[in-house]
């Protein structure tokens, strides 16, 4: 049996197709943050009424609840290169259409809510579809750093590049960041579509296959795999966690501590930087402790970086706790993908992806409604001290996986199991 985790760590040669991924997944990256930030202002702007302004915001999660599970099988499927550069492109062709119907006058609730939907809903197809194909592009022990590196640049163009030049964008007129977004996607398409690899060869599906049946095997194989399981329930419990502080954050910083809107700024940035930190250190960490090591103690580092943040009333103390977080973030995703990637089977990948990916999605907003009622309750800095209760219950899900010996995939017969690369 392999072992679930491993401190061989080497960087990804950046030919052989990394490279042109990499390139992608940062310039598509760049127009979400572009289109994130855009969107809400723009629903302001056509509507006072809050609900539907958060209504937009909403159907950004709505689909991956009701649809990441389907999108993982379909991926499991299809040549997932090939998904994701149609999907980038009609993804470039909606956005561009959009940002003329804006320039135009005609944008209005209703297309921005329908737009919201239909974008993450393709988006369920891409993501599952690029967790299948990155571990074809690189070696196995390249794996765990070629997430860092994805991560990391996707964090630099989304947190420090793309947000703060939409007020620039906007001033040029209010259709250009959604131009520029459909820019992004359409760059982010042809360079996937460069990409030179075989499709995958998969054994034929049974007679009688359904994607309901194909689901059903790789939520077995998920519950089957101890490590999986694991990590699947870390995963959801930290993104409840997640939630909490994120939606109360604001009413933390700027009620709790009153350090208004440059404290909040100040935090958030402290979180971005820290969160570039780890994505630098994450090879040499891994590389002495092992990926499940690492993700233990990033998540113990965690819990004590929101105890000071629920505990102590200082924004200093709260700057350096977001930063230390940040860069423990970075280590816990790295590290829970690299080893979803590694254990689980080759053929199972965006099925087992896309339930790491609804549970997180889902645990969000449950989290966020738990934060603001523990805040309405108790106080402002209680939401932190919530948050760090499930970061203990996410690492005591880990144990389990600490056993060297796991089998993979499930006892029945029509479940596919293979071994996890060593």
């Amino acid at each position: 049996m392999t072992a679930v985790g491993t401190g061989e760590t080497r960087a990804p040669a950046w030919r052989g197709g990394f490279g042109r991924l990499w390139t992608a997944a940062v310039v598509s990256r760049f127009g979400d943050a572009l289109r994130g930030a855009a969107l809400p202002l723009l629903a302001a702007s056509l509507t006072e009424r809050p609900l539907l302004i958060a209504s937009v915001t909403a159907c950004g999660y709505l689909p991956w609840i009701l649809f990441g599970l389907l999108g993982g099988a379909v991926a499991d499927r299809v040549d997932q290169r090939r998904a994701m550069w149609t999907v980038d492109a009609v993804r470039g062709l909606l956005m561009a259409s959009f940002a003329v119907a804006v320039a135009l006058g005609h944008a209005s609730i209703t297309l921005l809510i329908a737009l919201a939907f239909t974008l993450t809903l393709l988006q369920t197809l891409f993501d599952n579809a690029a967790t299948a194909l990155l571990p074809v592009l690189v070696a196995p022990a390249t794996l765990g750093s070629a997430n860092a590196r994805l991560m990391t640049g996707q964090k630099i163009a989304g947190g420090l590049v793309g947000a703060p030049a939409v007020p620039v964008l906007i001033a040029a007129g209010a259709g250009v960041p959604f131009l520029a977004d459909a820019a992004s996607f359409l760059l982010a398409a042809a360079l996937v579509a460069s990409l030179r690899i075989s499709a995958p060869e998969r054994e034929p599906r049974p007679d009688g296959s359904t994607l309901r049946r194909e689901i059903a095997a790789g939520l077995r194989t998920l519950w089957h795999d101890r490590a999986l399981r694991g990590l699947c329930a870390a995963t959801a419990l930290c993104n409840i966690g997640m939630g909490a502080l994120i939606a109360t954050l604001v009413v933390l910083v700027t009620g709790w501590l009153r350090a208004g809107t440059a404290g909040y700024a100040a935090a958030t940035t402290a979180f971005t930087v820290g969160g570039l930190a780890g994505g630098v250190l994450n090879r040499r960490i891994t590389a002495r402790l092992g990926p499940l090591r690492t993700v233990l103690l990033a998540g113990a580092v965690q819990t004590g970086a929101l105890l000071v943040m629920g505990s102590v009333r200082s924004l200093g103390a709260l700057v350096a706790a977001l930063a230390v977080f940040g860069g423990m973030s970075m280590l816990w995703n790295v590290n829970t993908t690299t080893l979803m990637q590694q254990r689980a089977p080759a053929d199972m990948l965006g099925r087992l992806g896309s339930a790491f990916r609804t549970l997180a999605v889902a645990g969000a907003p449950l989290g966020a409604l738990l934060g603001g009622a523990v805040a309405t309750a108790w106080g402002r800095g209680t939401p932190a001290l919530l948050t760090a209760a499930f970061f203990v219950l996410s690492v005591a899900a880990l144990i389990p996986a600490r056993k060297a010996d796991v089998p993979v995939g499930a006892p029945d017969a029509d479940v596919t199991t293979a071994r996890a690369p060593g």
